[in-house]
């Protein structure tokens, strides 16, 4: 093939009391990434459109460059005969707003690590294509996290047990809920959310969040929305994000009084999501957290959509 053209999904990370441990995907927006063959070996970046801003091309200081070159990297090192020679051109175009609370760097490295891949034959599988995704999460964040990249490449629901070893296990796709996500025009850098984070959290909040935690996957697999939207209760990470978010108590408030079952932080925000027992619900959820923040003179765009069960996908080949 001289080139392939990949999508892949915003997604929805810590998923309210699952910090840093629960992930999935939506439907909407995303990123799409095209590799074409190119005869210099190595991976350069010719082309970053859309929300992309200021990101650079530097294949070294973008996240779809590292992940592309930590892949091809890889593949050189098991056969040098074959790959030692490949070059790979990217052309990244944007559709998620940096620093938007929806996985916006994990889309794009993603979706790169993909269209590489399927370039040069799928030599690997779409689980092992997993820690070279996570080291553009590096780049971005600091940390190789995989919240954000493991749903957008695999879709669904996936758990992050441990990074060490790394044990990723893709939940089920619950069928019932509908999800609302909110993204307001607000910028916020997940190294920020980070630091206002405590370090040490009480033994009755920590029991707390164990409940919800295991509820959480109970109501995923119960395909119960009601359960879902309880098990969000986040009593250590949320209180202390939420006052980065200006109008979140409001939109979060607007969203359960228009019958979302849940509300909370998407990611690190500002971006929020809302769980709905239907499409018209979520419609109404999306619409009343709208005017919420509007009412704060903060404009934002709605998304609806049940979850994205296929994560990354190939829309074209040549």
């Amino acid at each position: 093939m001289r080139s392939v053209t990949v999508f892949a999904p915003a997604t929805v990370a810590n998923v309210g009391s699952a910090f840093d441990v629960l992930g999935f995907a939506i439907a909407e927006p995303g990123d799409i990434v095209t590799a074409r063959a190119s005869s210099t070996p190595g991976v350069m970046i010719s082309e970053v459109s859309g929300d992309g801003g200021a990101l650079s091309k530097d294949p070294d200081r973008n996240t779809a460059g590292v992940s592309v070159q930590a892949l091809l990297k890889e593949l050189q090192q098991r056969e040098p005969d074959r790959y030692a020679s490949v070059g790979i051109e990217l052309a990244l175009r944007k559709g998620l707003p940096i620093g938007s609370g929806l996985g916006s760097s994990s889309a794009s490295t993603v979706a790169a690590v993909v269209a590489a891949n399927a370039l040069l034959g799928s030599p690997l599988s779409r689980e092992a294509l997993l820690p070279f995704a996570m080291e553009g999460e590096r780049v971005a964040c600091g940390a190789a996290h995989a919240d954000n990249v493991a749903p957008a490449l695999l879709g669904g629901f996936v758990l992050i047990r441990s990074y060490n070893p790394l044990d990723v296990i893709h939940l089920a796709t619950p069928s019932a809920p509908w999800v609302t996500v909110i993204s307001p025009q607000l910028e916020l850098k997940t190294q920020d959310a980070r630091k206002v984070l405590k370090r040490s959290v009480s033994l009755e909040s920590a029991i707390s969040q164990w409940g919800n935690v295991a509820a959480l996957v109970a109501g995923i697999y119960h395909d119960d929305v009601e359960l879902m939207g309880r098990a969000l209760e986040d009593k250590i990470v949320e209180p202390e994000r939420a006052q980065l978010i200006p109008g979140y108590a409001a939109a979060k408030a607007a969203a359960l009084t228009a019958g979302a079952t849940g509300c909370s932080i998407s990611g690190s925000g500002p971006s929020l999501f809302a769980l709905s027992q239907s499409e018209s619900i979520a419609t109404t959820v999306g619409a009343a957290m709208v005017r919420a923040f509007a009412d704060l003179g903060i404009a934002s765009k709605p998304y609806v959509s049940q979850i994205n069960s296929a994560g990354a996908t190939i829309v074209s080949e040549e």
